[in-house]
This record gives structure tokens, sequence and C-alpha cells, in this order.
């Protein structure tokens, strides 16, 4: 079974200034700044890596996936997350927006063309900007796909979904909101999140981290208590603002179905399927679960689907991690 690639460091990094309407710009501080990182070969296979969440950022380890003597790997922090400036800030941050940036990033480093690889919210923002800019992608390579429709977000967030299976995590979110939006808590979690009230906003917090947790881990669930005592002893109960941002962040685009509700994914599939593409799902995903991919697939017979038995939606999964560094030791070779 294949692991991750040894550690790297980027040969090249720094922030791009970017203006609302994605192009480049000169002006200090304030608008939007990407944080960028190159690594591997300059001349190598380029391949651009799109974090998750919404609201995450990029890490070590997400270099790693890729055979650093063959591809050129790009990394960057989508707007308001991880190194990228403001941080945290909502203004002008929609898919739209990211997907722009990724252009202008493209464009800026010299690319002609580009392997995407996205998990979950990435493998989102890949099927976007492949829509969008379809001549400037040479593969895609997809795990975990969601394809953020309100049937999708509600899975995450009613009482329809994910709660009839973890139902004791679920009651554990919702049982101090008020009893009209404990069916559909997402507006409300999102307002006690960024509330004022930092022992309500904290609280909320916590909770939330236990649910998607649960999701995430389901194969080692704890009980709340185990999960907070582990939680305290790393310190990670939530304290400040900023511990909230990327959960702020990712409820501020479910909130507003991701920005692409018009444009349905699955509508918008006939002018990239000649585009290479691998999806990779794991059988027991909580978070996004596989209709979502066996709908992709369906609609995209030319894909390559591989469903990942007793895995689920993490890609640090041993299942899910060999899958992806064979796939993309099959591109290279292709």
């Amino acid at each position: 079974m294949l692991s991750l690639y040894p550690a790297i460091e980027p040969f090249n990094h720094y922030h791009l200034n970017v203006t609302n309407d994605a192009t480049a710009s000169k002006e200090p501080a304030g608008k939007h700044q990407i944080y960028i990182e190159q690594c591997g070969n300059p001349l190598g296979i380029p391949v651009v890596f799109l974090h998750g969440g919404p609201g995450s950022g990029c890490q070590p380890k997400h270099r790693c996936y890729f055979d650093p003597a063959l591809y050129h790997i790009i990394l960057f922090d989508q707007r308001g997350c991880g190194r990228s400036r403001p941080y945290g800030s909502l203004t002008q941050n929609t898919t739209a927006h990211i997907i722009d940036d990724m252009e202008l990033i493209r464009q800026h480093i010299g690319i002609d063309k580009w392997l995407v690889f996205g998990g979950s919210w990435g493998a989102t923002l890949a099927l976007c900007y492949a829509r969008q800019f379809p001549e400037q992608v040479s593969g895609l390579l997809l795990r975990g796909v969601f394809l953020a429709r309100k049937q999708d977000i509600d899975w995450v967030y009613s009482e329809n979904g994910a709660a009839k299976i973890f139902p004791e995590a679920w009651s554990h979110l919702v049982a101090d909101l008020p009893c009209l939006q404990q069916a559909q808590p997402l507006a409300e979690v999102y307002q006690q999140l960024t509330s004022g009230d930092t022992k309500l906003s904290n609280t909320i917090f916590n909770k939330l981290q236990y649910w998607e947790a649960s999701l995430i881990y389901w194969q080692e669930l704890v009980s709340i208590e185990e999960f907070n005592l582990a939680q305290t002893n790393v310190k990670q109960l939530a304290t400040t603002v900023q511990d909230k941002i990327p959960a702020i962040i990712q409820l501020h685009y479910s909130m507003n179905e991701c920005f692409i509700a018009t444009t349905p994914l699955l509508e918008c599939i006939y002018n990239i399927r000649h585009i290479p593409t691998t999806i990779i799902h794991g059988r027991y995903d909580m978070v996004c679960p596989l209709e979502q991919a066996w709908q992709l697939k369906k609609h995209w017979p030319e894909a390559q689907l591989l469903i990942i038995e007793m895995a689920g939606h993490v890609a640090d999964e041993p299942k899910i991690t060999d899958a992806l560094i064979k796939a993309t030791n099959a591109f290279a070779k292709r």
C-alpha cells in the first residue's frame, strides 16, 4: 500500500494581490492577498492542489501526494483562509472569486494547463473551475465528491441526513437551540457562532466541532466527554474569534449553497467530459455520501470512479491515500 511522498519545502512562496475582479493589483494590504507556494520540479507536470473546507487551508502534507521529481506542485490558501489575507474576510468571498483567483494564479505562474486535484469542497471547486476554463485543465483528480446541492448541505446540517446515523452527536449539537430551529439549525448555529457573547459562541463552536468530527472520524467515534478532554489536552477548544474562522467560512458558504445553486454541477458536465478524470470515494463517506460521486459518474460515463471499500471521507485514511498516490503516479505516466 502506497503512502505519502517524503516531506518537502516550497522552492517559492509569496502573496499575490488580487482585486475583486481577480486581476493583478499593486494596491497595498486591504484587498485579498492570496498565499501561494510552489514545490517539487519547476519543469515538471503542473498540478494545483485545492484544499477543502470551505475555510481550511493548505498543510505541508498536501505537497506530498505527488512525486516531487515529476510534478510542479502549486498550492494556495483560498480567500480568507490559512495564510491568505485578510484572514477570515467574507467580503468578495464566493466560489466565483476563488475560480477567478485560480485562473489568475495559473497565468501569473505561466502555466498552459494543469492537473486539478481537489477533495470534498476542493472537488467542488475543481469541477467549477474546469467547466469555466476547460482548455486549461489537463486532468481532474477528485476525492470525496461534494456536489453542493441543497440536499448535500442538508445531509450535514439538517435532522434528515447524517443525524439519523449519529443521533447522539446531533442531539448534542441542537439540544439548546430554539425548538423551531432544531430541524434546520444552520442559520441559528451561524448566528451563535458569530455572536459577541463569547460563552455562547464557544459553546456552539465546540458542539459543532464534535458533530463534524463524528462524521469525519466515524470509525473512531468517541463520547463528547472524551472529545472535549482530548481537545483540552491539545489546547484546541476555542478561545478567540481566530479559532472559529474556518467554521465561520464553512457555514457562510453552506448558507449560500456555495454560491452555485443557479448553475448545478450535474447540469454543466457536457463541456468537460473530454477531460481525463479519476474520482476516488470512500464507500462509507459520512460527510459526502457516495451517492454524489455515483451521480457524477452517471452524468459522466467517461470518468473513472474508484469506490474504496471500508473507507470514509478523510484523505489520510490509508486506503484513500493509497488510491490517490496511485492516481497521481498513473497520470504522470500518461
